[in-house]
């Protein structure tokens, strides 16, 4: 504090902002994608029909299904189809001693009831968890970096105000070709211009791994996790297999009966315990499309009688509702398609704020190096690991995509290629960058980053029958707007190579000059 307020802030903010800043880009880069996670299904299963809506004919077809092939299963499961797209019908089952991951699972048309044959994929669901359990780390330390690094954000968020005397007033001067002064204006533009959003987004992130920070609410008052979300989300008395043989009710009456409890809400899914059995329990889940709080919880239902089952009635706390409000507001699944594109809008300038800060650090270090031309090892370390994650996560995206397309349907594991081509990209341009000078390195990941993501479209029409010009005579929206979208990233990145390729570094100052002349050897 020896430099003043504002001096100390701004110290704070550059490390602040460093130090977690490459898991915030990441963060931020597939936590944007994220909120259109499920038109990235549909796009990623092209064979899945256009409509949303579920005929009785695809129900009673899944029934006849689930009752042949599912006979005997602990446990079935029906998802119906999502309204923004992503998923048909899909009926699943797991017999006694299968896992969690263990099961069969067929997907049906939604109108005709047909069995469908729809390539294995992880699709935008791997984007949204990847933003928060960072994939191949184990999923306990991923959530605690990504806390921790959320914890910077907000830390670099407030002391950039602070140090940002002037903040507002800089946001309406965007200098182009100014060097480090363009580059402060970028990061200034994109903090500002969606500073309610990134406070929001963070602070909203922080609940929602509320208890990763702060587990002790918990273990002060309850002997284990299980028993604090048995007392927070009460359940019927659980019902274990009678063993007296019972048909289970057909799917139909099963959503009937949730939609008149929900005033004609949609059903999102439904899990039935036991099946065949005389106790066999259904758990009805609402597809989440509105605030709604009463169509959170599922419906509990007998599956052999199909009437309602009781469930302890317990008052919500004023800290649960405040953080259900919380997560709401992170996940944004209550958003229409307006707000949803201005989440998306926000994100990717969150995104750009990453971006143009660990880039500003390098920026204004370099003018003060003895020798610019040859840096010091920790600052090399800093810019190339700021070209590998900023240029390097966009191109593993663009290639994950690609790779939907081109890897053979029937290849085993086929879901897992997918997602191992995206860090195989991504790695292969960290070890570009190794090889090449720093601007050199820059111009050809942003290069190849622009090329991958117009080729999406290309591939997509040469390997399907719904290309960008089909989709947009036939009105297919999710389609059309998800490649038109990855066509104007590929033309931010084209044009963010070519003004990297024609920045030309001023020459030193005479006072600077002078001073490393004099410098001792």
């Amino acid at each position: 504090m020896k430099q003043g307020f504002r001096q100390s802030m701004a110290w704070l903010h550059t490390w602040a902002g460093l130090v977690p800043g490459w898991v915030l880009y990441i963060v931020f880069v597939f936590g944007t994608a994220a909120f259109f996670q499920h038109e990235i299904d549909a796009w990623m299963r092209p064979e899945l029909p256009v409509g949303t809506q579920v005929s009785p004919r695809a129900l009673a077809a899944a029934d006849t299904l689930l009752r042949q092939r599912g006979a005997g299963a602990e446990s079935w499961r029906v998802s119906l189809p999502e309204t923004r797209g992503g998923s048909g019908l899909t009926v699943s089952w797991r017999m006694a001693g299968e896992g969690r991951r263990g099961g069969k699972e067929v997907t049906l048309d939604p109108q005709s009831g047909r069995e469908l044959a729809v390539r294995e994929t992880r699709g935008g669901f791997f984007l949204y968890r990847m933003h928060f359990d960072l994939h191949y780390m184990s999923v306990s330390w991923a959530r605690y970096l990504v806390s921790v690094a959320a914890l910077a954000m907000l830390v670099a968020i407030l002391s950039g105000v602070v140090t940002h005397k002037k903040i507002f007033t800089d946001f309406f001067q965007m200098r182009f070709g100014k060097g480090q002064r363009s580059w402060l204006d970028a990061h200034n533009a994109t903090g500002v211009l969606a500073l309610p959003f990134h406070v929001m987004i963070t602070y909203t992130g922080l609940v929602t791994l509320l208890f990763t920070l702060m587990p002790w609410a918990i273990t002060a008052n309850f002997p284990t996790r299980e028993e604090f979300y048995e007392a927070t989300f009460p359940r019927p008395e659980k019902r274990e297999a009678s063993g007296t043989p019972a048909a289970t009710v057909p799917l139909v009456r099963l959503i009937d009966t949730a939609q008149r409890k929900w005033q004609g809400a949609r059903p999102g899914s439904i899990n039935v315990d036991h099946p065949g059995d005389a106790a066999a329990t259904a758990q009805v889940y609402a597809e989440r499309t509105d605030w709604s709080s009463g169509r959170r919880d599922p419906l509990y239902l007998g599956a052999a009688q199909g009437n309602l089952l009781p469930v302890p009635l317990r008052s919500k706390g004023g800290a649960r509702l405040t953080q259900e409000v919380m997560v709401d507001l992170h996940t944004a699944w209550f958003a229409g398609y307006p707000l949803r594109w201005l989440y998306f809008l926000s994100g990717l300038g969150g995104t750009a704020m990453a971006a143009t800060g660990l880039a500003l650090w390098c920026v204004k270090r370099r003018t003060k190096l003895p020798d610019p031309a040859r840096p010091h090892f920790g600052f090399r370390l800093v810019e190339r690991l700021n070209i590998g994650f900023i240029a390097g996560a966009p191109v593993g995206i663009a290639v994950y995509f690609l790779a939907n397309r081109l890897l053979p349907t029937a290849l085993p594991e086929r879901s897992e290629w997918e997602v191992d081509s995206l860090f195989i990209a991504w790695g292969a341009i960290f070890a570009w960058t190794l090889a090449r000078p720093a601007k050199r390195a820059w111009v050809e990941s942003l290069s190849a980053a622009a090329v991958l993501f117009a080729l999406v479209p290309l591939v997509n029409a040469a390997t399907t029958s719904r290309g960008l010009a089909v989709s947009l005579w036939y009105g297919d929206w999710v389609f059309a707007g998800f490649e038109l979208t990855l066509a104007a990233l590929a033309a931010g990145f084209a044009y963010t190579a070519w003004k990297v390729l024609r920045h030309q570094p001023k020459a030193a100052s005479a006072r600077r000059q002078r001073a490393r002349t004099e410098a001792p050897a």
